[in-house]
């Protein structure tokens, strides 16, 4: 993960300008009572930046559902996924049976798209028969103010698992370069449910 230098100062750098007080000895705590009061919009100068890999294409159109944020992902008419990776569910683990099908389907998948390939058909056409499990790898830059905005939805305990693995992911990092941005999210990031 990358981040703006000094997110916390800079954030009270920021929010000084709108109280005329710009220079503070403790910037944690005066931002961390900004945040308290609502007033968000002076953490949109800090961004957080996240490479997220190995996870499946499903999460990522779920991902991009938040669109005040920036995204370069892994392409799949340009990369050829003759030899994908998947992620499988929890759920299908939880029966042998199950998982056999399922492996069965991607193996099954990933014949075709190797056979549409061999008779010239192009990667990007190909790619129409690739499951939503394949993996994939995707930058994610956000402000935080956007950042925890996500994380309140994506936390939640309602939230698909795999998102909600990774808004947890992506909270844990964020707090620990910025604790006064996202201290007050720590009970939903460990229950689902904000305190």
């Amino acid at each position: 993960m990358n981040y703006t230098d000094n997110p916390v100062e800079s954030a009270g750098r920021a929010a000084g300008i709108c109280y005329d007080k710009e220079e503070k000895e403790d910037y944690a705590s005066f931002i961390k009572g900004i945040v308290g009061r609502g007033h968000e919009s002076v953490i949109e100068h800090v961004t957080f930046t996240f490479r997220v890999e190995d996870v499946s294409r499903a999460l990522t159109h779920q991902l991009v559902r938040h669109r005040l944020a920036s995204y370069s992902q892994r392409s799949q008419r340009y990369v050829d996924e003759g030899e994908f990776g998947y992620v499988i569910p929890p759920s299908v683990l939880e029966s042998r049976e199950a998982e056999e099908k399922f492996k069965e389907v991607m193996d099954y998948t990933l014949e075709r798209y190797n056979e549409l390939k061999a008779m010239n058909v192009p990667k990007e056409d190909a790619r129409f028969v690739l499951p939503n499990a394949c993996h994939t790898r995707i930058v994610v830059t956000m402000n935080a103010r956007s950042l925890r905005n996500f994380l309140k939805l994506r936390m939640e305990k309602h939230a698909q698992w795999e998102i909600r693995q990774l808004a947890q992911k992506m909270y844990d990092l964020a707090y620990a370069a910025a604790p006064p941005l996202f201290e007050d999210m720590q009970a939903l990031r460990d229950t689902g449910r904000e305190s």
